[in-house]
């Protein structure tokens, strides 16, 4: 409390000096990097009071009871938030902060200017229905352990006495929705519910609380079911005669990609260097293809059609995979294989006393994707990080082929580089290890998929799969989707592609199957800039390694710079740029 009250008297005091400077040239008042710190922590702490969801998903468990209405009133605090907190922030001359602090300048900066333009300018908490669901955090709150179930189901009770108002609040905000995910909202709404009548009624039952809390918990489940079943009941039957376009359109596009991504490019930038990259691309496949073709089809004439002779190797290559039972232990064996060829290479340094344990996907994220990392977060840091492995024997065998086709014997490795080492598990090693909790907290997704990208095409150029043709193939297609998820995502939301254009251009172009491009129309459907941000921090990481090999010439160690690289953290790949160069 004398720490918060010292560090108020010093912003009035430094304020009040301020206002009393009439020559323009006098100096900005100064303050040191202590007094950024502690601004930085009271920020923090502050950030948690006003979004106590987001708190508690990544592991900052003091307000799991608390529960914001979403309703003007909140919307206008949050705002205040955002304003004051700015206010002090700008306080501070940015050239006085270390290299670190400036990162972190840059983070709070970028997410307070987000609060208000997500309030006053995307307004999606109008238009979009599917943002107003409690059942997640719930089932989060029910499956993570970190703390007794009697404790977690307290804090679950006190929550679930707002939902009916949380609702109530939701009804009075929607104004013409989109209709795509009014669909999305009515689905999800109704699939939570099993999280209140089986999987919370299940924890109630196991539990060690007095009967009478159990019946009291039991009566709020039923009162929490009825707001539900009720919102769902509302977007039934609201009359939306003009809904609006999933579409974001160009003005809010630009904005969310310059807020999501921070990138030194703007989003158009980026989607034209995407189509230069998919022709380079289509280019360097074709080739292998016919490197390849007498190899695998012989006296066979090859296609005229060069996507047609593409698809047709990509599809001869793929059946070489391993069974359904053979699936996890495969990839859990390729991980010590990484680690030596990196080693062997010496490309990176690989903390080996930080182990990845490969497991079967739990069954809460099942159906999410066929592999992930799941790391600890900024408050955890010393837990364990898991590889979770899709479970591709409960598959009908038509699909477990499907999937195992798509993940073959080539991609496979290359999903392994991605996702593990030294992908997404050796980067959030190294970020682990960055004191900056406002650089956890803040985490760039662009440079975090950039760098997984990034090593995919690293490893190869070094040798990783002994160049094999087949090999370089089957990356060119894996890193086409990355880059038609780019091309797909604004097209969709500033040109107005349509979804038999969106198809062709994942099926035909890209070579996936129906099913994944079916997929992948309705998550653009339903989201918006998240698919720009593997593509755009690949480029970025590999733009600034080639600037720092040229700047360097013959002193340029590969090693140095990847691990110089990682020790920002998780920041944006421009203010790392700004660090390196």
């Amino acid at each position: 409390m004398e720490k918060d009250i010292s560090f108020k008297i010093l912003i009035i005091f430094c304020i009040c000096i301020l206002s009393a400077c009439n020559n323009k040239s006098s100096k900005q008042v100064k303050m040191n990097n202590q007094d950024f710190d502690t601004y930085q922590n009271q920020f923090i702490e502050q950030l948690w009071s006003y979004y106590p969801d987001w708190a508690t998903n990544i592991g900052y468990h003091k307000n799991d009871s608390m529960m914001i209405i979403p309703n003007d009133e909140a919307r206008n605090a949050q705002k205040e938030f955002a304003i004051n907190s700015l206010n002090k922030l700008h306080l501070f001359e940015f050239k006085s902060l270390n290299n670190s602090q400036k990162i972190d300048y840059h983070l709070i900066e970028n997410q307070l200017n987000k609060i208000l333009w997500m309030i006053d300018e995307e307004k999606s908490y109008q238009w979009d229905p599917s943002q107003y669901n409690v059942s997640g955090l719930i089932a989060v709150m029910l499956s993570e352990n970190y703390a007794p179930i009697e404790k977690r189901l307290h804090d679950i009770h006190l929550r679930m006495k707002k939902i009916p108002s949380y609702y109530e609040a939701a009804k009075q905000n929607i104004k013409n929705p989109v209709v795509i995910l009014t669909d999305l909202a009515k689905n999800q709404n109704i699939g939570g519910l099993t999280t209140f009548e089986k999987d919370l009624k299940d924890s109630i039952q196991n539990s060690n609380l007095l009967p009478e809390k159990k019946q009291e918990i039991l009566l709020e489940i039923s009162n929490t079911v009825a707001a539900i079943q009720d919102y769902v009941k509302f977007l039934d039957t609201l009359s939306n005669p003009t809904p609006r376009d999933f579409r974001l359109g160009s003005d809010l596009y630009e904005k969310k990609f310059e807020f999501d991504i921070q990138s030194i490019y703007t989003a158009q930038q980026i989607y034209d260097s995407a189509l230069a990259r998919k022709s380079y691309l289509h280019e360097q496949m074709y080739k292998i293809t016919t490197q390849l073709w007498p190899q695998y089809f012989g006296s066979k004439p090859i296609p005229d059609d060069k996507l047609k002779a593409i698809r047709e190797m990509i599809d001869t290559l793929s059946v070489n995979h391993v069974t359904p039972a053979e699936y996890q232990d495969a990839i859990a064996a390729q991980l010590p294989q990484l680690i030596a060829f990196i080693k062997k290479k010496n490309l990176l340094y690989i903390d080996e006393s930080k182990p990845l344990i490969v497991r079967r996907e739990p069954a809460y994220m099942a159906g999410v994707s066929i592999a992930s990392i799941s790391a600890p977060g900024p408050y955890d840091k010393s837990g364990n990080t898991y590889y979770n492995v899709g479970n591709i024997e409960n598959l009908t065998a038509e699909l477990a082929e499907s999937h195992l086709r798509e993940y073959n014997h080539y991609i496979m490795q290359i999903l392994n580089i991605h996702e593990a080492i030294p992908g997404h598990y050796t980067q959030l090693v190294y970020a682990n290890q960055n004191p900056s909790l406002v650089k956890s907290i803040f985490a760039n997704g662009a440079m975090i998929e950039g760098w997984a990208v990034y090593t995919e095409q690293m490893m190869l150029e070094n040798g990783y799969g002994n160049n094999e043709p087949e090999m370089w193939l089957m990356w060119y297609k894996w890193h086409l989707r990355t880059v038609c998820n780019t091309i797909l995502d604004y097209s969709v939301h500033v040109n107005g592609m349509t979804e038999d254009e969106a198809l062709h251009l994942l099926m035909d172009e890209a070579f996936q199957q129906k099913a994944e491009a079916l997929g992948k129309w309705t998550r653009v459907s339903v989201s918006s800039v998240q698919l720009m941000s593997y593509y755009t921090g690949y480029k970025e990481i590999h733009d600034l390694r080639e600037q720092i090999k040229q700047k360097l010439g013959s002193q340029f160690d590969l090693k140095s710079f990847h691990e110089k690289f990682l020790s920002f953290g998780n920041a944006p790949v421009k203010y790392i740029k700004e660090e390196m160069l």
